[in-house]
């Protein structure tokens, strides 16, 4: 799981889409307009994002809206921060 997702967030532009999508569900079109690429390419974007579970999408009539799996951007922030967080476990300081 973790190796996608890091791929994933990897890329400014989807660390970017992720902070979008923070703010609420949001179409492939609203998400694009924050961006000078064209469509296709933020689709391939969050084509990226929704193969490593981080955001998923439901169709509403013609519009399909992304939002964020909150589930698994917890469990790899959790997972970040136990393995690079700079914690030492039990020690105390």
């Amino acid at each position: 799981m973790h190796e996608g997702v890091f791929k994933a967030m990897s890329d400014p532009t989807r660390r970017r889409i992720i902070e979008l999508l923070k703010e609420g569900p949001q179409t492939a079109g609203q998400i694009a307009t924050h961006f000078a690429h064209a469509q296709p390419t933020v689709s391939r974007h969050l084509a990226v994002l929704k193969a490593a579970n981080l955001v998923v999408d439901q169709r509403d009539g013609t519009f399909i809206i992304y939002q964020l799996n909150t589930t698994i951007v917890q469990d790899w922030l959790a997972w970040v921060l136990e393995h690079f967080g700079g914690g030492h476990g039990d020690e105390t300081n």
